[in-house]
């Protein structure tokens, strides 16, 4: 059984390069903003049939922020981004992989999570 990551009770700027996530398990994360921004899953970012990443790391700015960010239902925030950059939502669970520095597993799980449903 797959246990399910805590829900962010506040997502604020923490700094000019971060975003800080308060859980509700009162865990607390800082995470740069060019890791989540990397972390998109769009289909502009990750090609929807190969799943390989188009965006690479050094392709994205150093300065890198959100203009605007807003809640999708109970389960993720959609980011708009500086560098134009609108259309990826984080699921509240790829937000936590990121914060703890996991999310590469959270894409295998998810992959294959994807193939066992084919």
């Amino acid at each position: 059984m797959v246990m399910k990551p805590p829900l962010p009770k506040k997502i604020q700027k923490h700094s000019d390069t971060e975003m800080a996530i308060e859980w509700q398990n009162e865990e607390a994360s800082v995470v740069p903003f060019k890791d989540i921004r990397f972390h998109c899953r769009c289909a502009e970012c990750v090609d929807e049939w190969t799943r390989v990443r188009r965006v690479k790391m050094d392709q994205i700015r150093a300065d890198i922020k959100p203009t605007h960010v807003e809640p999708v239902g109970r389960y993720a925030v959609q980011i708009s981004w500086n560098d134009g950059h609108r259309s990826g939502i984080y699921p509240f669970q790829l937000l936590y992989s990121i914060a703890k520095g996991s999310a590469d597993q959270y894409d295998q799980t998810r992959e294959e999570r994807s193939n066992e449903a084919k």
